[in-house]
């Protein structure tokens, strides 16, 4: 089993910065890639951005693209999230995400992903 504990919400001012993080622990010698969602109030759960633990290689949501990066540390088994001019639209529940292998989908969807977090909320204000 795979734990997911997530960080770093909450509230912040339209144009300010949060970083977010994730701590993975329990059976983590196995990992493909991790990742960001988020679910607003209301919508469905979206992808935002998504990393490969070996290559490092990133995919990101066209929402996320020029404003977050992220980021990852092999060695402690954490995935960070810079999230910054932030907009009231990035509002929503921000979910971490873990894939121990290659299920074949592409890490920008939900199946490919084995673990999920708890969620930690971000509410940006106008």
């Amino acid at each position: 089993q795979v734990q997911l504990v997530e960080s770093g919400g909450g509230l912040v001012q339209a144009g300010g910065s949060l970083r977010l993080s994730c701590a993975a622990s329990g059976r983590t010698f196995i990992i493909y890639g991790m990742g960001w969602f988020r679910q607003a109030p209301g919508k469905e759960r979206e992808f935002v951005a998504a990393i490969t633990w070996s290559s490092g290689t990133t995919t990101y949501a066209n929402s996320a693209k020029g404003r977050f990066t992220i980021s990852r540390d092999n060695a402690k088994n954490t995935m960070d999230l810079q999230m910054n001019s932030l907009k009231p639209d990035d509002t929503a529940v921000y979910y971490c995400a873990l894939a121990q292998r290659n299920r074949g989908r592409a890490l920008l969807e939900g199946q490919a992903y084995d673990s999920w977090g708890q969620g930690t909320p971000v509410t940006v204000s106008s």
